[in-house]
């Protein structure tokens, strides 16, 4: 299926997971971009290995609510601990630089805010209709955390208009519990089916490496469209620090592509399946009506 990571100390990574360096005229005036507007990609603060191709290609991936997280998930690279209040110029510098980019379709994440009384989800509201006010030719894919479940604000950033929202379950039921702080499995899952419920193109993502089987990959993709997933990527876990969650085999490409086919078997419409492959991958690509990208 893949390499199994024997020693820990060498971390040397498989040929098959070289990513293009971060640099070039293009990377530069993003990051001055993001940096003069005082934004936050999830790009930097999740240590994305695309970084280079994106940015290079003059597409970012923002991440609202700053850069502190509430939880303190194993497999993610974003700082834990007490966030500041949300910034109020945020949804305006957001939508102006969207604009000076001349997006046509943009991603929006965020950290979790389980310090708010809704999660954040009425500021997530604002932002997006903020960039849709500013941009009205423009798409938007909001990567949404799971507001505990809360229906009533998941409706809030339903109401706004994203033409995709996505909530990733991250890995299989059975290392939920190991590698995600406060989420649970089905929790997600119910957050997927109430927003497919009402008519959203909704979609996932899973990473590979933490000690998954076949068989559990398979019943994830099961459970994704039985709640009504139409978009799934799927990626290589690579671990941001020595205090992270361990690699346990790097998947080889070859599993990624079957992966892949077997998911549009499934039903989904769009997939998404490579080593590198992050949440908001070609994103650009899930906004239309109608998939079967095989």
């Amino acid at each position: 299926m893949g390499e199994k990571v024997k020693n820990l100390n060498n971390r040397r990574l498989p040929r098959w997971l070289k990513m293009q360096r971060a640099s070039g005229e293009n990377y530069t005036r993003v990051k001055t971009m993001v940096e003069k507007n005082h934004l936050h990609t999830i790009c930097k603060s999740g240590n994305c290995p695309n970084i280079g191709e994106c940015w290079n290609a003059g597409t970012a991936t923002f991440m609202i609510l700053g850069d502190i997280c509430t939880r303190s998930c194993k497999f993610c690279g974003t700082t834990t601990g007490k966030p500041l209040p949300p910034d109020k110029n945020e949804p305006a510098n957001l939508a102006g630089s969207v604009k000076k980019m001349g997006l046509k379709h943009c991603v929006i994440t965020s950290v979790d805010r389980d310090d708010l009384p809704d999660g954040g989800a009425a500021f997530w509201a604002e932002v997006i209709r903020k960039v849709k006010g500013v941009n009205p030719g423009s798409t938007i894919e909001a990567l949404i955390p799971d507001f505990k479940g809360d229906e009533a604000d998941i409706q809030k950033v339903i109401d706004a208009g994203p033409e995709v929202i996505s909530h990733n379950i991250e890995t299989v039921e059975r290392l939920t519990p190991q590698i995600r702080s406060a989420a649970k499995y089905e929790r997600s899952l119910g957050v997927i089916r109430y927003m497919a419920g009402r008519g959203v193109r909704t979609k996932s993502g899973i990473m590979l490496g933490l000690g998954e089987t076949e068989e559990e990959v398979y019943k994830s993709m099961d459970d994704l469209r039985e709640a009504g997933c139409e978009v799934l990527t799927i990626g290589q876990y690579l671990q941001p620090s020595m205090a992270h969650m361990e690699v346990l085999e790097y998947v080889r490409p070859e599993k990624f592509e079957e992966y892949r086919k077997a998911a549009l078997d499934k039903g989904f419409l769009f997939v998404e399946s490579n080593p590198l492959v992050r949440s908001s991958y070609h994103a650009e690509k899930h906004v239309k009506e109608n998939g079967r990208n095989g």
